[in-house]
């Protein structure tokens, strides 16, 4: 070993290379051997261990391994090898330069550290992955627990390595650190809270670059178009700009329509007011007259038969409508409504479909239309939803049915002409 530490080294002075020039293209051979075996063996140990859990995975029934390949846990450890061997040959290739050997290897044990963390934070990923897969833990927060450990977890290694550094004994610089620790934290307070901030909206994906937030306190209402340490950007609709603090974002309520858009639909959720004088039972002659309405004919006609078959076989009297049971305008309103959503273009039908009825109001009875657009473009989200609207209100008078308003000025004025 002691003869290739200066092979090139001995040849170089041999063929007349001065002993500084000889010395530095030495250990720039070196360094790139050790670079290239460095390589090989990381790419050799990942594709052999990733192989070895691809297999267990395979073989046994638990998720737990399946989920081990997910979060990238051989991957991570399969740099352990290549690193140590870094560590074992960096004193051979700087055996002419303490000093760079000095500083590599500082630089390698910090970047163990952080390898380190990693790990440990894929590990954690597994396991939290794995615990919310199980029934006793859907609805515990695990994720919580990992975010402050991982936290802690974090600031030891971003310590160890300072102190690596530098060159401080790590109880020394730990005690060093703790005794000017309520100046730090009062000179950079916005600053620690947005960075623990960025940390949580990055961990819990809370916000991306591009996203849709509506956050009623700060007047925001458009897409993400920046996030720092200390600030998140939002390009409001009328093209101005909100500026929001990232704390505000853990600290505060806000709304985030990505799960709209990632979704197969945007949610129609709008009620007509029906004045309460207009609803009524309806007559035989009624009934019939409504089953010229297509998309009723067959429900009317099956409804039909089974109130009179229910009717007959209980004795009812119906020279009383109240009597027994009976069709009522508003009902067969709700009904159209929802077969009229069932068979509209724009709405999607793999999401949920309801016309419901509300709890009566002073303003009325308010029947809402939940249902889902397929599109999700705003504009023609607005004309898909104002085109039912449109045609549900022009529909009312075929179910004697009106919708509630105010009177209005001219409404006084007429009762005054009229008295």
């Amino acid at each position: 070993m002691d003869s290739l530490k200066h092979l090139l080294y001995d040849y170089l002075l041999s063929v007349g290379t001065s002993e500084v020039m000889a010395k530095y293209l030495n250990m720039l051979a070196l360094l790139l051997g050790l670079l290239i075996i460095v390589a090989i063996t990381d790419f050799v140990v990942r594709k052999l261990i990733r192989i070895t859990f691809i297999q267990l995975a395979i073989k046994t029934k638990t998720r737990f391994d399946d989920l081990l390949i997910t979060n990238k846990v051989p991957r991570n450890i399969a740099h352990i090898i290549p690193l140590l061997i870094a560590i074992e040959i960096i004193p051979t290739v700087f055996i002419d330069f303490p000093s760079f050997e000095n500083f590599v290897e500082k630089g390698l044990i910090v970047f163990a550290i952080v390898l380190a963390l990693w790990i440990v934070r894929s590990l954690l990923n597994t396991l939290k992955d794995y615990l919310k897969s199980l029934p006793a833990f859907k609805d515990k927060p695990i994720d919580s627990y990992i975010q402050v450990f991982m936290i802690f977890a974090w600031l030891g290694g971003f310590m160890s390595a300072i102190a690596i550094i530098t060159g401080i004994p790590f109880i020394q610089f730990a005690t060093g650190l703790g005794a000017i620790s309520a100046v730090l934290i009062l000179v950079f307070k916005d600053t620690i809270l947005g960075f623990v901030a960025s940390i949580q909206v990055s961990i819990n994906d809370m916000v991306r670059i591009g996203d849709w937030i509506t956050f009623e306190k700060y007047g925001a209402d458009g897409d993400v178009i920046e996030i720092n340490l200390a600030t998140v950007k939002v390009q409001n609709f009328d093209k101005t700009i909100t500026t929001i603090p990232t704390y505000a974002l853990i600290s505060d309520s806000f709304k985030n329509w990505r799960g709209m858009t990632n979704s197969g639909g945007r949610r129609i959720k709008r009620a007509l007011f029906i004045e309460q004088e207009g609803v009524k039972y309806l007559t035989e002659a009624e009934v019939d007259k409504l089953k010229n309405i297509q998309l009723l004919t067959s429900y009317l006609e099956t409804r039909q038969g089974d109130i009179a078959s229910y009717n007959k076989e209980h004795n009812v009297n119906k020279e009383l409508l109240l009597n027994g049971r009976n069709l009522t305008n508003i009902g067969v309103f709700r009904k159209y409504i929802d077969s009229y959503l069932k068979q509209h273009s724009a709405i999607n039908k793999d999401m949920m479909i309801m016309a419901r009825q509300l709890e009566p109001t002073t303003q009325g009875i308010p029947m809402e239309i939940y249902a889902f657009s397929s599109d999700k473009r705003w504009e023609n989200y607005e004309y898909i939803m104002s085109d039912i609207f449109d045609h549900l209100i022009a529909s009312l008078p075929y179910f004697d049915l009106e919708i509630f308003e105010l009177p209005s000025h001219s409404s006084f004025k007429q009762s005054k002409t009229t008295q």
